[in-house]
Parts: structure tokens; sequence; C-alpha cells
């Protein structure tokens, strides 16, 4: 019997795929825990449709996240380090700090695990700060740190 899987099976596909297993073993256990259904016309039909769409919304998505990276790559942001005699810092700016300052700043709400910098922000000056907005899509802002 082909069955279409709903949901990933470990040792027989992923979501989405079209898998021939016997009988039984689709009546009693893919069936009754709702991992999969028969592949009928009709269902086939169906995960032609929801594949369409899905595609679709994964591409609008890739579009969005390309339009704010490319807002994103004229602005910065401004953060205020203190630093002691001899221009040496106390501590150093983090995402966390960063992520606050964009949402104040730009009013963007960028959660603070997407962001990586090349260098620990320790002194003051201009750093580059990469941001995942997607996983095909990486998108770069300014960090102007001054003493505080």
């Amino acid at each position: 019997m082909e069955v279409i899987l709903l949901e990933d099976v470990k040792s027989l596909g992923r979501k989405g795929e079209i898998v021939k297993v016997s009988d039984g073993y689709a009546r009693n256990y893919i069936f009754k825990k709702n991992l999969g259904r028969e592949a009928t016309a009709k269902n086939l039909n169906e995960l032609k449709l929801q594949k369409q769409h899905e595609e679709k919304v994964a591409k609008e998505k890739l579009e969005e996240a390309r339009a704010f990276a490319e807002e994103l790559k004229d602005k910065s942001v401004t953060l205020s380090i203190k630093t002691g005699s001899g221009g040496r810092s106390f501590g150093s700016v983090s995402t966390k700090e960063i992520s606050a300052a964009i949402k104040e700043q730009l009013g963007y709400d960028i959660d603070k695990k997407k962001m990586s910098l090349d260098v620990p922000v320790k002194s003051p000056g201009t750093y580059n700060l990469a941001i995942k907005l997607h996983p095909k899509v990486t998108g770069e802002l300014s960090v102007v740190v001054k003493e505080a």
C-alpha cells in the first residue's frame, strides 16, 4: 500500500513523501497514530496543492528577508561604553545590548541569537554586525560605539 506521510517517521521517510508499506503496518500503526494517509488520487492532489502553497509562502518570506536586509544595510546603531584611563573599557558590548539599542533607536525587534560579531566590542569604534534574517539571507548593520 502506498502512504503519504503527514509527519516524519523514523526509518520510513519525511513529511510529504509517498512510501510503500505493508497493509497491516499502514492500518495498525501509521493510520492509527495519524502519521499518514492512503495515497489516493484525492489525497495526492491535496498534497500537490499543499506543496505549492508552502513553496509560495517560503518564496514570500525569502523576498521579505532580502528587502529587510537592504533596508538595514544603510542604517546604524549608536551605543556608549564606559571607559577608564588610557581608553580601556570595563567589559564589552553584548548582542543583548545591541538588540535593545536596535529596538529603541530603529524600532525593529531582532533576536540577539541571530546576531554575530566578528570580534568582541571592547573599545570605541565602528563594527559590522551580521544578522541572520533567513537561512539564505544575512543582513549587515553598523554599530557605532562611543565613550561614555
